[in-house]
Protein backbone atom coordinates (compact mmCIF):
# COMPACT_ATOMS: atom_id res chain seq x y z
CA UNK A 1 0.00 0.00 0.00
CA UNK A 2 1.20 3.52 -0.69
CA UNK A 3 1.16 6.33 1.04
CA UNK A 4 -1.52 7.65 -1.02
CA UNK A 5 -3.59 4.51 -0.42
CA UNK A 6 -4.11 5.66 2.72
CA UNK A 7 -4.81 9.54 3.05
CA UNK A 8 -8.24 10.18 3.72
CA UNK A 9 -8.87 13.10 1.19
CA UNK A 10 -7.53 14.14 -2.31
CA UNK A 11 -4.30 16.86 -1.75
CA UNK A 12 -4.81 19.90 -3.76
CA UNK A 13 -0.84 20.99 -4.92
CA UNK A 14 -0.31 24.57 -3.74
CA UNK A 15 2.05 27.52 -3.72
CA UNK A 16 0.41 29.89 -1.44
CA UNK A 17 2.04 31.69 1.17
CA UNK A 18 1.43 31.09 4.95
CA UNK A 19 2.43 32.39 8.63
CA UNK A 20 2.04 29.96 11.79
CA UNK A 21 2.44 30.04 15.37
CA UNK A 22 4.05 27.36 17.59
CA UNK A 23 2.27 27.05 20.71
CA UNK A 24 3.93 24.79 23.24
CA UNK A 25 1.89 22.29 25.94
CA UNK A 26 1.06 25.23 27.96
CA UNK A 27 -0.29 27.36 24.98
CA UNK A 28 2.72 29.51 25.00
CA UNK A 29 3.64 30.80 21.83
CA UNK A 30 7.30 28.96 21.44
CA UNK A 31 8.24 29.44 17.57
CA UNK A 32 6.79 31.77 14.75
CA UNK A 33 7.73 32.12 11.25
CA UNK A 34 6.42 32.26 7.44
CA UNK A 35 6.52 29.80 4.72
CA UNK A 36 4.33 28.35 1.94
CA UNK A 37 1.96 25.35 1.09
CA UNK A 38 3.07 22.60 -1.18
CA UNK A 39 -0.50 20.66 -1.04
CA UNK A 40 -3.76 21.39 0.98
CA UNK A 41 -6.74 18.88 1.70
CA UNK A 42 -9.68 18.91 4.01
CA UNK A 43 -7.82 16.92 6.28
CA UNK A 44 -3.89 19.19 6.30
CA UNK A 45 -1.65 20.47 4.97
CA UNK A 46 1.98 20.02 3.32
CA UNK A 47 3.89 23.34 4.14
CA UNK A 48 7.51 24.74 3.43
CA UNK A 49 9.54 26.76 5.79
CA UNK A 50 13.51 27.43 6.37
CA UNK A 51 13.22 26.07 9.97
CA UNK A 52 12.09 22.93 11.54
CA UNK A 53 8.98 22.09 13.40
CA UNK A 54 8.65 20.42 16.54
CA UNK A 55 6.11 17.72 16.54
CA UNK A 56 5.29 17.98 19.80
CA UNK A 57 3.90 22.05 18.81
CA UNK A 58 0.51 22.82 18.07
CA UNK A 59 -0.05 25.62 15.16
CA UNK A 60 -1.93 28.43 14.60
CA UNK A 61 -1.68 28.62 10.70
CA UNK A 62 -3.61 31.77 8.58
CA UNK A 63 -3.14 30.75 4.87
CA UNK A 64 -3.62 33.88 2.43
CA UNK A 65 -5.45 33.29 -1.41
CA UNK A 66 -5.97 37.10 -2.65
CA UNK A 67 -7.79 38.62 0.04
CA UNK A 68 -9.02 35.83 1.66
CA UNK A 69 -7.65 34.52 5.00
CA UNK A 70 -8.08 31.33 6.73
CA UNK A 71 -7.40 30.85 10.08
CA UNK A 72 -7.01 27.36 11.07
CA UNK A 73 -5.20 24.96 13.97
CA UNK A 74 -3.22 22.00 13.62
CA UNK A 75 -0.29 19.94 14.73
CA UNK A 76 2.96 18.78 13.25
CA UNK A 77 2.77 14.93 12.34
CA UNK A 78 6.13 15.01 10.50
CA UNK A 79 8.68 17.41 9.64
CA UNK A 80 12.10 16.74 7.42
CA UNK A 81 14.45 18.83 4.99
CA UNK A 82 13.87 17.85 1.37
CA UNK A 83 16.31 18.06 -1.74
CA UNK A 84 17.09 22.15 -1.64
CA UNK A 85 17.65 22.30 1.83
CA UNK A 86 13.96 23.58 3.19
CA UNK A 87 12.06 21.54 5.67
CA UNK A 88 8.46 19.77 4.51
CA UNK A 89 6.42 19.58 7.79
CA UNK A 90 2.78 17.56 7.12
CA UNK A 91 -0.03 19.48 9.50
CA UNK A 92 -2.68 17.69 10.14
CA UNK A 93 -5.72 19.92 11.20
CA UNK A 94 -7.22 19.55 14.46
CA UNK A 95 -10.49 20.68 16.04
CA UNK A 96 -12.29 19.37 13.08
CA UNK A 97 -15.52 20.99 13.95
CA UNK A 98 -17.86 22.17 11.32
CA UNK A 99 -17.07 25.80 11.88
CA UNK A 100 -13.90 24.58 10.65
CA UNK A 101 -14.68 22.15 7.78
CA UNK A 102 -16.54 25.04 6.06
CA UNK A 103 -13.05 27.65 6.43
CA UNK A 104 -11.08 24.76 4.67
CA UNK A 105 -13.59 24.19 1.93
CA UNK A 106 -14.08 27.14 1.21
CA UNK A 107 -10.31 28.02 1.28
CA UNK A 108 -9.98 24.36 -1.24
CA UNK A 109 -13.18 25.83 -3.43
CA UNK A 110 -11.33 29.33 -3.28
CA UNK A 111 -8.03 28.02 -4.56
CA UNK A 112 -9.72 26.17 -7.27
CA UNK A 113 -11.27 29.18 -8.90
CA UNK A 114 -8.04 30.97 -8.71
CA UNK A 115 -6.37 28.35 -10.04
CA UNK A 116 -8.71 28.49 -13.38
CA UNK A 117 -8.49 32.07 -13.45
CA UNK A 118 -4.59 31.90 -13.78
CA UNK A 119 -4.88 29.17 -16.14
Amino acid sequence: MTIADRRRFPRIRSLNLLSYVCLDEDDNPVQQGMGRTLDVSEGGILMETHTSIDTRYILFLSLGLGDNVADIKGRVVYSRKNQIGKVESGIEFEEETELQRQIVRKYLSAFKEYQKETK
